[in-house]
Order: C-alpha cells, then sequence, then structure tokens
C-alpha cells in the first residue's frame, strides 16, 4: 500500500483544516488506518484509527470532540476533519495503515505503510 498525505497548512488558532489520505496498491478497505503526529522533539503520537468498515474509531484524549476520522472506502482515502485547532497541534501529521486487531492498533510498531506527512502549522 502506497499512502498520500495531503492538506497541511499554516492557519491560525480556532481554524479548521482537512487532511486527505490516499491509497494505491493493495485493497484498501482491508486496512485499519491511523493518523499520527509528530511535533519537533517529541515522539510520534497516535492521534486517531478508524476501522475498516467505519464503525471503530479512536481518539486522542487532546483531540476528542475537534477532530474527526472518516474513510470513503471506494475513494481508497481516509480523513481527518479538524476543528477548533490549537498551537499544541503543530506538528507533522502521518497517515498509516494497518492489519492489526483493534487492541493493537494503538502502537505505530503495528503499521505497516505510512504517508510521507503533511506539516500543519497553528499559529496563536
Amino acid at each position: 500500500v502506497q499512502l498520500q498525505a495531503s492538506g497541511g497548512g499554516l492557519v491560525q488558532a480556532g481554524d479548521s483544516l482537512r487532511l486527505s489520505c490516499v491509497a494505491s496498491g493493495h485493497n484498501f478497505r482491508n486496512y485499519r488506518m491511523g493518523w499520527f503526529r509528530q511535533a519537533p522533539g517529541k515522539e510520534r503520537e497516535l492521534v486517531g484509527v478508524i476501522s475498516q468498515n467505519n464503525v471503530n474509531t479512536y481518539y486522542l484524549d487532546s483531540v476528542k470532540g475537534r477532530f474527526t476520522i472518516s474513510r470513503v472506502n471506494a475513494k481508497n482515502t481516509v480523513y481527518l476533519q479538524m476543528n477548533s485547532l490549537k498551537p499544541e497541534d503543530t506538528a507533522v501529521y502521518y497517515c498509516a495503515a494497518t492489519s492489526a486487531v483493534h487492541s493493537a492498533s494503538f502502537s505505530a510498531s503495528n503499521y505497516a505503510y505510512w504517508g510521507q506527512g503533511t506539516q500543519v502549522t497553528v499559529s496563536s
């Protein structure tokens, strides 16, 4: 699976952005999809995960109620809608694909495929 993330940019606090990640190659609908982020000097962290069938999602506590993950399997695309952005959301955002079960999908080490990352910068 090849993943291509896009949609990042420079915004002000309180603004919104929607990240997209388009997959090509193997069957997209077979993979649980995650969004991760990595800020300068910090470890990569899981922002959210969505199951193959769009039913189950998981979010990092600090983004709950502000970020929404969705996917359109017919378009091989997963989205991350980010509302009410804060300066602390500034990071490079990565999409990733895993065949792991839900309980194992919280660890970056279980993701076999990664996009190239897209920069999100939120100014105060």
